[in-house]
């Protein structure tokens, strides 16, 4: 795709691949995206969104290891009690009204009463309890537990030095009866209602949960729904269709029948399947942001995330920080951004990104420390020397995991060219896995490097930070450093000093990069995009997950 010079490229690659459309559901005898006369008129009077993503969906359970693509799925299948707007305001959603003390350490919320599952089951408290439990249960543990750390014995329920290790009974949260539920906090947390939006404070239904035991979540089948949309039909790497779900005590908001889902895994598939009206919505790599950035489709923004890449720790040759701090420096992150991504992604020294929270006094986040890391060629083939006589070896081979898109391949080849040009001995082996494939293996930590990223759901720094505690669910590299973790452990429990917890999380990002090179900021992520002008209020949220409870086709 790289030798198409101009829009008649994309034209001519329209052409040829037209013949694919029927595959991704494109023919005229489904009816749908402008495809021609429909054969079956009442699914042509449907009001259906035909969107692309690049990958199968990871996960579909609220306690699982989920991802951007997850997420999205989860938040427009399911309820919680709070969830984001239009405009990433925090609003009510399962919760009518609430109460709370006037130290913020106990909150009562009241639940809607005509709120039910789409198998006709009443909607109540006790799934609350029953999913938090579950999450942090050590058999059914969630990698974002760690969210519920300022409730009640929730840390301590997953320590396991705990004498309440496991001891879920214990959490500081309870049903008073089926409509209220009751919250003792650890401590107060200024942006303890945005955590109640991420999907693990989401409820699921107890009986149906239990009845499926392991195969919950695994089909649509065995799934129930409380949220605008319930899952119709999923095949899986395929497709997959969302319905609207008439029994969401919000129905009357949701304006759109349907939404469907198609794998396209390269960005050639989806700007042909938007082409030709098979899709409503086309996200755009570097090559194709050069053809349309003239196009009155066209669109871009900034993301709340940032991409990095791990050093695995684990592996020997990791373990030597001058190796780390070489591989940080020796390629041009501005070259990357500019002219490799060019889609408004913004090169990264750092990982708390500027105007993303400033102290009580006004100080952005960056003030302090500025670039991290920020060294010449010259410096870095200087520590990648020192390096190698440290760990007595003349050269290296390291595996590099990346993800398998068209736009984050580019990235990786990019600096698998810059990292061997610039450090001799150097072999870098790209490993290019589908994202659901990649998580896996940066679980078990079988790699050397990985291209890895952070959406933050809340306007806080410390969530960025959280993910690299030695014993977090994300530390996926061995990073243990026994400072960070009292700095950033302190910062999620203790605000009683608001400029003291902002200096202390400062001081714990330059330890994580500048001190240790645990990570190598790479960029905060922009996004470019097609979008139909009949597509509105298409809601596209700052960690670059989506709502579609608002969305109207208008044509």
């Amino acid at each position: 795709m790289k030798n198409f010079k101009s829009k008649w490229g994309v034209l001519l690659l329209v052409l040829c691949m037209a013949v694919l459309a029927g595959c991704y559901g494109g023919d005229k005898d489904e009816g749908k995206g402008g495809g021609g006369d429909s054969k079956e008129p009442d699914k042509a009077e449907k009001s259906t969104l035909n969107l692309a993503v690049a990958g199968e969906i990871p996960t579909l359970r609220t306690n699982g290891p989920m991802d951007g693509l997850s997420q999205t799925m989860i938040v427009n299948l399911f309820e919680g009690l709070f969830r984001k707007d239009q405009d990433d305001k925090v609003i009510e959603a399962m919760v009518e009204s609430y109460e709370e003390n006037e130290d913020g350490s106990k909150y009562v919320f009241h639940l809607r009463e005509d709120a039910v599952w789409s198998n006709g089951d009443p909607n109540t408290a006790h799934d609350f309890i029953y999913s938090w439990k579950k999450a942090l249960h050590p058999d059914t543990y969630s990698p974002h537990a760690f969210m519920m750390d300022s409730i009640k014995n929730a840390a301590a329920i997953q320590d396991p030095d705990s004498d309440m290790f496991g001891k879920v009974d214990e959490l500081g949260a309870k049903a008073v009866d089926d409509y209220t539920i009751e919250i003792e906090m650890e401590n107060s947390v200024p942006y303890f209602f945005e955590l109640l939006t991420h999907p693990v404070f989401y409820p699921q239904n107890e009986k149906f949960s239990e009845e499926q035991g392991d195969e919950y979540a695994l089909e649509p089948e065995n799934l129930v729904f409380n949220g605008p949309f319930t899952l119709d039909s999923w095949s899986h790497d395929q497709k997959w269709l969302l319905k609207k779900n008439e029994d969401y005590w919000d129905a009357d908001s949701v304006k759109i029948d349907e939404i469907d889902f198609k794998v396209a895994k390269d960005t050639a598939t989806e700007v042909n399947l938007y082409e030709t009206d098979t899709i409503d919505v086309a996200n755009l790599s570097s090559e194709f942001v050069d053809l349309y950035s003239d196009h009155e489709d066209y669109s871009t923004s900034m993301n709340a995330e940032m991409y990095f890449l791990r050093f695995n720790q684990r592996s020997e040759n990791m373990k030597n920080v001058n190796i780390r701090k070489a591989l940080d420096s020796a390629w041009d992150k501005e070259q990357a951004a500019n002219a490799i991504l060019k889609n408004g992604s913004i090169p990264a020294y750092y990982l708390i990104f500027e105007d993303m929270v400033t102290s009580e006094s006004g100080e952005d986040f960056r003030a302090k420390n500025g670039d991290l890391n920020k060294q010449t060629i010259e410096e870095a083939q200087a520590l990648w020397k020192k390096g190698l006589e440290e760990i007595g070896e003349t050269e290296i081979t390291l595996e590099f995991l990346s993800y398998d898109d068209d736009q984050r391949k580019s990235v990786a080849e990019y600096i698998k060219n810059q990292l061997e040009k610039n450090l001799p001995g150097l072999t870098l082996n790209i490993n290019q896995q589908p994202n659901k494939q990649k998580l896996e293996l940066e679980d078990k930590q079988d790699y050397d490097i990985s291209h890895s990223g952070w959406r933050n759901d809340i306007d806080d720094a410390v969530e960025f930070l959280t993910i690299f505690m030695s014993d977090g669910p994300y530390n996926w590299q061995d990073f243990n450093n026994a400072e960070y973790d009292k700095l950033v452990k302190k910062a999620t429990t203790d605000f009683s000093d608001n400029e003291q917890r902002f200096a202390d999380l400062q001081e714990a990002e330059r330890i994580l990069i500048e001190q240790e090179a645990a990570i190598s900021p790479m960029y905060q992520a922009g996004s470019a995009r097609l979008s139909k002008p009949y597509v509105k209020d298409f809601v596209r949220h700052a960690n670059t997950t989506y709502t579609y409870k608002w969305v109207t086709i208008e044509k």
